[in-house]
Parts: C-alpha cells; structure tokens; sequence
C-alpha cells in the first residue's frame, strides 16, 4: 500500500511540473506578443493578451491546488502559502489594468525561480497580499473583543494544567492561584515582550494563514512590574505573582522591610516568595510551542524570497528566537534554514547581509561544535571572506565575529583555511590597526584560534606571519616541531625576514637535529641547509654551534648507528657555510681544538672522498675543499694531505663521472690545484682513459654551452703550458680545428649565447696559447703554421670584449714572435750553372723579362710571414698591441708590452723597430701606460723599454721622454720604493736622463 501511495505521489508530481511548465510557456509566447504590439498598441490584441494571460494564472492556481497536502508532511505551513497563493492566482484579473501594469504582472508571474537577488517588491506584493481576514493583528483584535465580553479564565486547556501538575505534583495554595486570573491577552505588554514571544513583525505577518501557528502571549504571563513575560515567576503572601528580579528590586526600594507593600493590591507584605512551578512550566511550553512556530514562519520566508523587509525580520526573528537557546538552534539546523541562508550571502542588500551574518554567528555561538561544523559545510565560506573586504563596516565586523566564533571549532578553522584568501586577508586586517583597530584585533584572535591546524600556519607565514610558525617550532610538541621545519623548507621567505628566522627558528632545529626521532632530524636538517643558503644566516649558524654538530654528524656516528644517512645533510650545510665567506680558519670543529683548515678536518674529508662516498655527498666535500682552498694555510694543508694520500687520482677520476654537477665541481677543484701540483695533474690527466681529449666537447650552437664545457676548457688552459706531454696529447688536427671553429662560431653568435660562452672562449683561446709555448717541437711548429696562429691571435686581439682572451692572445702573439728571428732568412739566391749550360733560343727562355722582387723584414733582416715565421709587422699587430696599452686591466697592458719587447731584443734591428715603433707614438702611449697602473712586473718591461729607447734612440727621445715631469716622479718613486730590478732600472733612466750623477768617474 506504501508503495501504491509512493509511486502516485511521483506521477502526480510530474504531471503538476509538466502543467506549470506548458503554462509559463504560454505565458512567455503572450510577453513577446505584446512586446511586438507595442508600437501598434491595437485594442483587440491587446484585450486578447490580457484575456490570455488571466487564463494563465487561473491554470497555475488550479494545478498548485491539486498538490496533494501528503507531499508537505509535517511542513504544514508550506502548504498554507501554497493553498493562499493558488486562491489568490484563481481569483486574478488581469484586464482592468494598463498595458504596461499588465505586462509587467505578466513577466512576474512567469518567474518560477524566485532567487533574492531579483525579485522586486511588486512580486512579493503578489504573492503575499495582506488580508485583513486573517492577519494576525485582526486576530489580536478579535482576541481582545472576545476576552471582554467573556469571563473564561486565560489558561491554557485543561489537559495542559493537569500534565503540569502530573510532573510537578499537587500544588500549593498561593500556587492554585494562577487559575484565578482573567483570560485577557495582556494589553501593557511593551513591544519587545511582543516581538520577542509574541506578535510577528509587520511584513512577516503579510504570510497569509501561516500566523495560525502562532499562539498569542497570555495575561498571566505578564509580570505586573516589568510588564513583560516572566523567567521565573514567583508569588507573594498577596498571591500576586511577579518576576523574580523584579520583586527583589521592589523589595530593596523600602528601607524598612515593615513598610514593604504588594506592588498591586498595596497589602503588607514580607519577603518570604514561593516559587510558581507550574506558570513557570506553563511559560516556558508555551515559549518552546511559539518559537517553533516563529521558525517555520521564518523559513517560509526564507523559501519564497520576499520583499528585503521581510528577509530581514525573518532574519532578526530566528536571532532572536536562537539567542542563547540550544534547542531552537536545533530545531533550525534540523528545518533546514542553514541551506537556505547561504543563498542570502551574495543578496544585493548590505542590510540583509549584515543580519545573515548576525543569525550564523547566533547559531554558532554554542558549547559544542555540531553548529559550527554544520555552518561551514554548508555556507559558501569563499562568499564569507569575501564580505572582510566590504566597504560597508558593520558588514566587516559582523563577517570577523562570525569567523571568529566559527574559528573555535578546529573542524571549521581547516575549512577557513582552505577558503581562497581567506588567511591573506586576516593577515592584512591584522597590521592594518590604524585603519580599524576591531577589525584588526578580532583578526588577530581569529588567527590564533586558526593556530589549530598546521596547514593554517603554513599559509600565514606565506602571508608574511611568521610568528606562529616560529612559536610552534620552539614550543610546540615534536610532532608540531616537525611539521613546522617541513613548512621552513617549503614557504618562500623573503629576504629581509630570512635572518630574523634563523635567529628564532635555528636554536629549536639544533635540538630537533640532537634528537632520536628520525623524522625529526631529517626535517630539521633539511631545514637548515635551507638556512644556510642565505649567506647572512651562516654566522648565527655558526653561534649556536652548529660546526661541531655537523662535522661529528660526517667523521662520528656511522651509517649503521643511524637510520637515516646524516652524512650528506651535514656536509651540505657545511658547504654553505663556508661558501658564505666566513672566516673559517679558527672554526674548531671538535674539542680537541682541531679547526676547519687542520689536517684532521680535511684527511677525513679526503678521505671520505676518494672512498667512492654517494654523489651528493661527493659533490658537498668538493664544495667544502674549494672553499678551504681560498686561504693559503688550508691550501697548503689540501695539497700536502693530496700529495700523502695520493688522491689526485681519485679527483680526475670524478671528472669523467656522469653526474654533470659532481663533474664541474672536481674540474673546479683541480684548476684551484693546478698552481701547486700542476705537473703531477698533468701527467696523471694522460694516463686516466679519454683523457685529455675527451674535454674539448664543442657544441654545435654557442647557445648550447654548459658549464662543463667551459670549466674543462680552463683546467687545459690553466695546466702548465711548457708540459709536452699533455701538449701532445692534444695535438690532433680534429681538436685544433674544433677549438678553431668554436672560437668563430663564439664571435659570430655575439649576443646569442650561453652565460658561458666567455668562459668557454677563454678557455680555448688558452689552449691554442699553450701550444705556442713548445714550439721547439716539430708538431707544434707544424700546428701553429698550419693554422695560422699569428693570425687568429690578431683577431682576436679586437674582436672581443673579454680581457682575458686579449691577455692571451697578447701572450700568444709573445710566444709567437720570440721564434720570429730564428725562423726569419735572408732569400738564398738560386744556382745558375745548370742554367747556363743549356743553350736555348732567346724566345724559349725560362727566365722572366723582369726578376721578383722578395721582400726582406727590415727588423728581422730576412724574409718574413705571419703565418710561417710569426712576425709581428707582417701581420699588423703593432697598432693593435699598442691599442692594448689603453686597456684598465693591469694584465692586458702587461701582455702587450711583453709582445711589443720581441721588436726591442737584440737580435732585431733595434734602431729600424724604435723608428717604426716612433712613428706610430709607442713612446707616448707607454708612458701613459705607466702612469696608468703601478704594478711592479709592468713597470719593469715598460722602464726596459723607455731605458732602450733612451740608449738606441739618440739625444731625441732622450728630450722627449726627459720633459714628461710625471715620468720624472715615478722614476724616483720606483728608486726608492721599487724592488731590486725595478729600482736599478729607474736609476739607469734617471742618470741617463742627468737626472742622477754619474760615478763612472771613479774619485781618488
């Protein structure tokens, strides 16, 4: 039989949807039929509009009816509006309006979804018409008229007396009393007692017939003193029952308590009270029946989206009914209200924002959570944040209270937290006190109840609050302590913060790392080698004595003592901190007074890495050794254990590695060697398999260059350049023309390279500059020609904006031209015997009417190339070398003039290179070259140099070079400060110039 009822229930719903919805589309065909007649206005079309439309609205009259009341169960009162607002749709008239009136009644009522945004006070005038037959106040009316012709007393029924007096047993006298009081509604209660009990508010009460389920405050309820509905009900020797409070204060105002008197029937009283228990009783059903009542009135309301008066005194009418009464909260969360209120967040109305969010702070505002928990899962939380940044305040505020009684609940702190911006903006409220300090004080508490959930704290300290996380991390449980380290790692700190965190946060990471528990650790070391990253942090590391603990972490405990491999944490953040720039050398890294610079610290750390240690690990102990290797004791300390352990091997090896960071960081390491053990590198470089072929890898394009490439170019570069063996080892046509064509393709790419390109370049051009230090050697001699060396130095020279690649390639061109003078010869003239002895016909003679002139090199005095003997002047390089001489780099001015000496040697002829090198102003652009720079190995080349001028040149240059009075100075400062070379020469000058006397003559 149920399910006979449930199936018919389900047919008839779909045949009242399928009619409601034909209806609203005839009704929509008559709207743009009248909106096509507009201009027309034709009175038979328009009377026929009219006449269809009415038709309409009596048809969706007559199908809400047939709702069957079954479908409403206990919602009574739905069906009330329901059976009202068909009535009122049976008995419309359309016709008697004007065209505009009708077709606006017309769209209104074709609106089924009645969302509070868009519905206008015309459609709830429609909807809920007041009807003076059954409005509340005529019943109030009738009530009164009724009461004054009738001596019925005002108690509720007989059966409510008689339950009351089962539970409460037989009454007293005084109490019996209440039966003697007249059934007259009161009429001195104020409007508050009313409003809050009793009368509905104006608009609510516009509901037709829902006022039914309202019972009217009764006079016995009314204490005669505050006239309004009593608490607790208590009666006097008089029989006259008041409020409790207010019979005392009633009391207290006669100073003798002889004098006290009934404040109704002016009898002697004494203070003696008894306590009405069943008015009491009485009141309080009476109160649970009526605010029942008063919440389905509400959610009425609340369901049809009325006028925004009425949203509002349905607002403030379930506030008021909630207000601290755990059971009414109840019943609204069970009625479904919740759901309905989330609707009204985005409603148009800053007033009906503003009391929503009054009602759900209302709701939340009890002892457990299942109100808060249920007001999250069900409001839009995101609508809710985004009323903190109202412009109306009390808005605002009312969105901070609720948050803040909402935040109590830890599950509903999660759901605030997950919410769009919401911790953001609390964070912002929070230091914005001069703008509003409520707002600002609520948000503080608010973000400290949000403290619950770790994911909160993590979004806080990304909203730049770091103090929770901070606090957590030193006073929180292990647990918490975990989980803040993790949130360290994973938040992006800014720079002016970063040394505030680690001042707070690295005495609690320095426990969490002395610790057993094994998470605990890694977290806390992992987050500080995040700390050590910032440089400026290093040296709060370093106070809270965080080297020994990592060096016992690396030498100490062993893997098998330790779950988690500790090693590679602590060496890295080792690695920053010595990278940081510290002072290392007196860090002692144990008691026994060993520092990071001592042969104790780094044997282990050599040790451990000529052990096959991980790669990580390996990469971090490099770091430390390149670190070390920056001051001159530990250098010395690195190289004598290396030398002891023979470990240079196990460093090339690492180069060959496949991990591309351990690669570069063990190429770093031997170029930093290279200076004090390059020879032995050298030749140990040749012996590993690949090598050293196998680091001269040029990419196809210049923007394609790593690091590697550039750090294995400038090991070969950096090796010793006179050692033959690695030297050969290089020569090979395929990787000269390889550097030679990766040079080119460098020049060519300008802009459109790698970071490394530049090093990369200087690292080939230093390959090629090696090869002319053995020149000696046939292969080289052959390379060097065969390439054109000369030549590609000269470019070189001005096309590029590297200083070191034109200090090399200046050095290159020195090289070069040392072997200029044994390779230059003068023409041997051919033998002309052979020759002669032919006798042939004038007109067949092989010798040319005109000899070829062969030039001879005026300084070389023989015949002289670029590119097979490497003269300079063949190859104009002079002008280029002296435009070097400009260069601010103290190294580039050195290595021209070196160059540019090769013409002064003595095996050339000085007096035709001095002429030459005049007429291009050498002497000039010399000098200022010395007053340029001051270093001392310069100022020797360019003191030799002036010196041959002076000897070579005549009384000419000796002029010239005599009136530079800035010259004259430096000449005595380096005689008297310069070193033994330099301050021999700066003599010889100064006598030569009769700037100093002479002692050839010897005095007798």
């Amino acid at each position: 039989m149920e399910i006979q009822t449930a199936e018919s229930n389900v047919i008839c719903s779909i045949d009242i949807f399928e009619s409601l919805s034909e209806s609203i589309d005839v009704a929509k065909d008559l709207v743009e039929k009248s909106q096509e007649s507009n201009a027309k206005e034709p009175t038979t079309d328009l009377r026929s509009i009219e006449a269809g439309f009415e038709g309409v609205v009596k048809q969706m009259g007559e199908t809400l009816q047939s709702i069957p009341e079954s479908i409403f169960d206990e919602e009574e009162y739905i069906g009330v509006v329901i059976q009202s607002l068909s009535n009122e749709m049976q008995n419309a008239n359309i016709g008697d309006g004007s065209k505009s009136e009708m077709i606006e009644n017309g769209q209104q009522k074709i609106s089924v979804k009645h969302t509070p945004e868009i519905v206008s006070e015309q459609i709830e005038t429609d909807l809920y018409p007041t009807d003076p037959e059954f409005s509340y106040e005529s019943y109030m009316m009738y009530s009164e008229s009724q009461s004054q012709m009738t001596d019925i007393a005002d108690i509720p029924s007989q059966s409510t007396v008689v339950s009351s007096q089962r539970k409460y047993g037989n009454l007293s006298e005084s109490q019996s009393q209440i039966t003697e009081l007249p059934d007259i509604p009161s009429q001195s209660t104020n409007a508050s007692s009313q409003r809050k009990y009793g009368n509905l508010s104006e608009s609510l009460s516009m509901l037709p017939q829902v006022t039914q389920f309202m019972e009217p405050p009764y006079q016995a309820f009314i204490c005669p003193l505050t006239k309004e509905i009593m608490e607790d009900p208590v009666t006097t020797e008089t029989g006259v029952t008041c409020e409790r409070k207010a019979v005392a204060e009633w009391f207290d105002s006669f100073g003798n308590s002889d004098e006290i008197s009934c404040p109704v029937t002016g009898g002697k009283l004494t203070t003696e009270l008894t306590v009405n228990v069943v008015l009491k009783t009485i009141i309080k059903e009476w109160k649970i029946r009526n605010e029942a009542a008063r919440i389905k009135v509400a959610h009425a309301a609340l369901s049809l989206g009325g006028s925004e008066s009425m949203v509002i005194d349905a607002l403030r009418d379930l506030q008021m009914t909630c207000e601290g009464k755990e059971y009414n909260k109840v019943q609204v969360r069970e009625a479904g209200i919740i759901q309905l209120l989330d609707r009204y967040l985005t409603y148009r109305s800053k007033d009906v924002r503003y009391e929503l969010l009054q009602l759900l702070r209302t709701l939340a505002d009890e002892d457990t959570d299942a109100g808060k928990e249920m007001i999250v899962k069900t409001i839009t939380m995101s609508c809710v944040i985004k009323l903190l940044g109202s412009s109306h305040q009390p808005v605002r505020h009312a969105a901070l209270a609720l948050l803040l009684e909402l935040s109590k609940s830890r599950h509903a702190c999660k759901k605030i937290g997950t919410a769009t911006g919401a911790i953001l903006m609390l964070v912002t409220a929070k230091y914005n006190r001069e703008l509003d300090a409520f707002a600002s004080e609520t948000s503080d508490q608010i973000l400290r109840n949000l403290e619950k959930c770790p994911e909160n704290i993590k979004q806080m300290a990304e909203s730049g609050l770091l103090e929770p996380l901070l606090g957590h991390l030193t006073e929180g449980s292990e647990e918490t302590q975990v989980a803040m380290a993790v949130y360290l790692v994973e938040i992006d700190i800014g720079h002016e913060k970063k040394t505030y965190v680690a001042e707070k946060a690295c005495p609690a990471l320095i426990r969490l790392v002395q610790c057993e528990n094994i998470d605990a650790r890694r977290a806390a070391f992992k987050a500080l080698a995040h700390i050590s990253l910032y440089h400026p942090n290093n040296q709060i590391l370093v106070e809270v004595g965080i080297i020994k603990i990592m060096v016992e972490e690396m030498f100490t405990k062993r893997m098998f003592s330790d779950l988690m491999n500790s090693r590679n944490e602590a060496a890295t953040i080792l690695a920053n901190i010595l990278e940081s720039g510290l002072e290392h050398e007196t860090f002692e890294v144990n008691t026994h007074g060993h520092t990071l610079g001592s042969d104790y610290f780094v044997y282990n750390i050599i040790h451990m890495l000529k052990n096959s240690s991980p790669d990580d690990l390996n990469i971090d102990l490099i770091r430390i050794l390149l670190s070390l290797s920056k001051s001159p004791r530990a250098m010395a300390t690195i190289v004598s254990v290396i030398k002891e352990t023979d470990a240079s091997f196990a460093m090339i090896e690492l180069i060959n590695n496949p991990h591309d960071q351990l690669g570069v960081g063990a190429l770093k390491l031997l170029i930093a060697l290279t200076p004090y053990i390059g020879h032995t590198l050298s030749e140990r470089l040749c012996k590993t398999r690949g090598q050293p072929e196998n680091l001269i890898q040029c990419p196809v394009e210049a923007n394609q260059i790593t690091e590697k490439h550039a750090v294995s170019a400038k090991l070969l570069a950096k090796l010793p350049h006179q050692n033959l063996t690695l030297n050969l080892a290089l020569v090979n046509e395929s990787i000269v023309s390889e550097i030679l064509h990766a040079i080119h393709l460098i020049q060519r790419s300008g802009t459109r390279t790698s970071r490394y390109a530049t090093d990369f370049l200087e690292g080939l051009v230093g390959i090629l500059v090696r090869f002319t230090t053995t020149l000696y050697e046939p292969q080289m001699m052959y390379l060097a020609r065969n390439h054109n060396l000369t030549s590609v130095f000269v470019d070189l020279l001005m096309k590029t904006s590297s200083d070191e690649v034109q200090r090399l390639s200046a050095t290159g061109l020195e090289n070069l031209s040392s072997t200029t003078m044994t390779l230059s010869r003068p023409p041997q003239p051919r033998s002309t015997k052979f020759m002669g002895s032919l006798s042939m016909p004038r007109s067949f003679s092989l010798r040319s009417s005109k000899k070829k002139q062969i030039e001879i090199c005026a300084i070389h005095r023989g015949v002289c190339s670029a590119k097979n003997t490497f003269c300079l002047v063949e190859a104009n390089a002079i002008t280029k070398l002296l435009t070097c001489l400009q260069s601010d780099k103290v190294e580039v001015v050195e290595s021209a003039l070196a160059a540019i000496c090769t013409l002064l040697d003595d095996k050339v002829d000085v007096e035709k290179s001095l002429s030459m090198l005049s007429e291009m102003n050498a002497v000039q652009r010399i000098l200022n070259a010395v007053k340029e720079h001051k270093k001392e190995s310069l100022l020797q080349k360019a003191f030799w140099m002036i010196d041959k001028f002076i000897i070579r040149g005549g009384d000419k240059y000796a002029s010239d070079i005599s009136q530079d009075r800035m010259l004259s100075g430096m000449l005595v400062s380096a005689f008297h400060r310069g070193d033994g070379n330099t301050r021999q020469m700066a003599e010889n000058i100064l006598r030569r110039l009769d700037k100093m006397p002479s002692f050839s003559t010897y005095i007798t």
